[in-house]
C-alpha cells in the first residue's frame, strides 16, 4: 500500500468536555477516552504535529453555574479548572498508548502541567509531542471554542478540527429533524448570517479574521480523524 502524504502538517484539535464523557451525562468515561486517543495516535503516526484544546463541561459548565447564582468571573475560573482535569486524562490515556505528550495550561499550576509557553508549546510540536491545552485562554468570559481559535493561530496550526457528535454543520438540528440539510462547505459569514452555531461569536470571529479554517466532523466515526488530516471530505469545512 502506497504511502499517504496528509494534507495539513500542524493542525489543532478541539475537544468539548462532552466528548469525553461519551454515553453518560457526567464526567469521563475510560473507553472514549481510549477511542480519541487510538484517533490521534493515528494522526502522529503520520508525522502530523497535533495540539488538543479541551474543553470542561462533562464536570462543570461556567454560564450554567453562573445562571444559577455564582458570580460569573468565579463560575468560570471553576470551568477553567475543569478542563485541566481532562487535559490530564487524555495525557494519560495518550501515554498508555506511548504517544508523548505535554499539557500546558494558561493557570499557573506547576505540579501538574506546564505554564502556556508559546515558544515551547512550538519546540514540544516540532518534537512530535502532542500537546494539551488546558485552562482555556485563562481568563473569565472566554470559552474553550476561543481558546482553541487563540492557541490554534499562536501555534501556526493550518487548521482547527472540531469534534462533535454529528457528522459536520446542518441548517437545523438533525436530532431532531429528519429532513435537515448538512453543509459541505459554508463560508464565515453565510454561517454567521444563518446563525449556525459553529462556535461562539468570540472564536468565529478570531478564525474569520486570520483566515483560519475549521473543519466540524464526527469524531466517533472510527478513522475519521485520519480521514481529516489526509484530505478526505469529511464533515463541513468553513472558509473565507
Amino acid at each position: 500500500m502506497a504511502p499517504q502524504t496528509p494534507k495539513y502538517h500542524r493542525v489543532l484539535l478541539k475537544l468539548s468536555g462532552e466528548t469525553l464523557a461519551g454515553n453518560k451525562k457526567f464526567g469521563m468515561d475510560p473507553a472514549t477516552l481510549k477511542a480519541i486517543a487510538l484517533e490521534i495516535k493515528a494522526v502522529v503516526a503520520l508525522k502530523v504535529q497535533v495540539g488538543v484544546v479541551v474543553g470542561g463541561g462533562n464536570i462543570f459548565r461556567g454560564l450554567e453555574a453562573s445562571a444559577q447564582g455564582i458570580e460569573r468571573a468565579v463560575a468560570d475560573y471553576i470551568g477553567m479548572l475543569a478542563t485541566v482535569i481532562n487535559a490530564l486524562a487524555l495525557q494519560d490515556a495518550l501515554e498508555k498508548l506511548g504517544v508523548a505528550t505535554r499539557v500546558q495550561s494558561a493557570i499557573a499550576m506547576s505540579q501538574v502541567a506546564e505554564p502556556f509557553i508559546r515558544r515551547r508549546a512550538v519546540r514540544h510540536l516540532e518534537k512530535d509531542r502532542v500537546v494539551i491545552f488546558g485552562g482555556g485562554t485563562g481568563n473569565p468570559y472566554f470559552s474553550t471554542d476561543t481558546a482553541a481559535a487563540l492557541r490554534a493561530n499562536e501555534i501556526g496550526a493550518e487548521v482547527i478540527l472540531k469534534a462533535t457528535k454529528v457528522d459536520g454543520i446542518y441548517d437545523s438540528d438533525p436530532n431532531t429533524n429528519p429532513a435537515a440539510k448538512r453543509y459541505a462547505q459554508i463560508s464565515y459569514l453565510e454561517a454567521l448570517q444563518k446563525q449556525l452555531k459553529v462556535m461562539d461569536s468570540t472564536a468565529f470571529s478570531l478564525c474569520m479574521d486570520n483566515k483560519m479554517p475549521i473543519i466540524v466532523f464526527d469524531v466517533f466515526k472510527a478513522h475519521n480523524l485520519r480521514r481529516v488530516v489526509l484530505g478526505e471530505k469529511v464533515g463541513t469545512l468553513v472558509v473565507g
